[in-house]
């Protein structure tokens, strides 16, 4: 979130006050296993650590400073923080079958759609949480792409906004898949999210919601 420090509690209540239709956030899983929120696999670029999550313990990393103060949250605190819909992003399947622990723990299947540039992510969310609804993530694409998510049953198709054509979009409309462009902080992003006419977009600035409605 390009107001607030990035995956932390504080940047979704802000997300949450500023009215956007969904939060976005990335989980990790730390050495001892919990649902991590942070967009990198390494800590190093938004604490004021160094090294991979994967070889700290949730206690090691709640030592850490994230921003003004904030430490990196679990998943299941930002499901305490804030009430909206949210888009969880896993980054394997080891991660799939930890979030699908907690939703079916929390029943969450209607509130948290799951995200992943990963297709055997996405495949295993699905197997292990029936009727999840699913995205796949793509920064390097074709119109294959369109197969890929059909392949393994997601919904929606989440795409890099600067590789994105209008060939791609009927591709996947012919598909019955939604389409969101990301990352969206300019008004010549906004405009092109118009004239492809995509089903929504993730921005880092909420104050974008003026001139659309997207997700943090």
């Amino acid at each position: 979130m390009g107001t607030e420090p990035e995956n932390t509690l504080r940047s979704f209540v802000a997300a949450q006050a500023a009215g956007l239709d969904v939060i976005e956030l990335d989980l990790h899983l730390s050495k001892d296993g919990a649902l991590v929120v942070m967009h990198d696999a390494d800590v190093r670029r938004t604490t004021d650590g160094s090294g991979p999550i994967a070889e700290k313990t949730l206690a090691e990393l709640r030592e850490l400073d994230a921003g003004l103060g904030e430490r990196i949250p679990v998943f299941e605190e930002v499901l305490d923080a804030v009430r909206a819909p949210l888009q969880a992003e896993i980054k394997d399947v080891a991660a799939a079958r930890a979030l699908a622990d907690v939703m079916h723990a929390r029943d969450l299947v209607g509130r948290v759609e799951v995200l992943s540039f990963h297709d055997e992510a996405i495949a295993e969310i699905a197997r292990l949480v029936p009727g999840v609804r699913t995205a796949l993530v793509a920064s390097r694409y074709g119109v294959d792409v369109v197969q890929r998510a059909t392949a393994v049953g997601a919904a929606t198709l989440v795409l890099n906004i600067r590789r994105l054509t209008l060939e791609i979009v009927e591709h996947a409309r012919k598909a019955d898949l939604r389409v969101i462009g990301w990352v969206v902080n300019t008004q010549d992003d906004l405009r092109l999210v118009r004239a492809l006419q995509l089903d929504g977009a993730t921005t880092d600035y909420p104050d974008i919601k003026r001139t659309g409605r997207f997700t943090a």
